[in-house]
């Protein structure tokens, strides 16, 4: 009598957890370092934005005639959606920008770049140096920018005719 015998041998199965273990070992790292993927994309997202609408600024200064003006002159503002927003050379001046939404504080309220870019300040949050500094740097709300190495930087344009400068820093996301 001829019996067949029908399943995986030990050896069979214990091969195919091994090939499995291994491919669970390569593949791993792909999959868990997704977060710090997702946030290097917002923080590029957030650099699009801040090119993208610091041009849209230089295009209504270049139309006023004021996009050869330093912050520091008479009449560099231009108006946006009815809000007046300080340009360096036509392009918006950082160091006029301490917040990303407006600062509501009493009567008065002082204009974040809220007023020239749509960024979510529930998640994204604004950090200068100083009150004077020509850089402010934007990250992830609850993260320092002075020493964490994740974040967007935007830089005024150095002179008449230069652009401002736009990185990402993604190196500690």
């Amino acid at each position: 009598m001829n019996k067949q015998q029908r399943g995986f041998t030990l050896i069979e199965l214990i091969i195919v957890i091994v090939i499995l273990g291994i491919l669970a070992v390569t593949a791993a790292p792909r999959f868990i370092d997704i977060q710090s993927e997702a946030r290097t994309e917002t923080l590029n997202g957030v650099k699009g934005a801040l090119q993208g609408s610091a041009q849209l600024v230089f295009a209504k200064a270049a139309i006023g005639g004021v996009q050869k003006l330093a912050a520091a002159d008479t009449g560099s503002e231009v108006t946006i959606a009815g809000t007046a927003v300080q340009t360096n050379f036509g392009y918006p001046d950082a160091i006029a920008y301490t917040a990303i939404g407006t600062t509501v504080s009493g009567s008065t309220s002082t204009p974040g770049i809220g007023t020239f870019v749509d960024l979510d300040t529930n998640q994204l949050t604004l950090y200068k140096a100083s009150a004077t500094a020509t850089e402010f740097r934007i990250t992830f709300e609850g993260e320092d920018a002075s020493t964490n190495n994740c974040y967007v930087s935007y830089t005024n344009a150095p002179a008449v005719g230069g652009v401002p400068t736009v990185a990402t820093v993604s190196t500690g996301c």
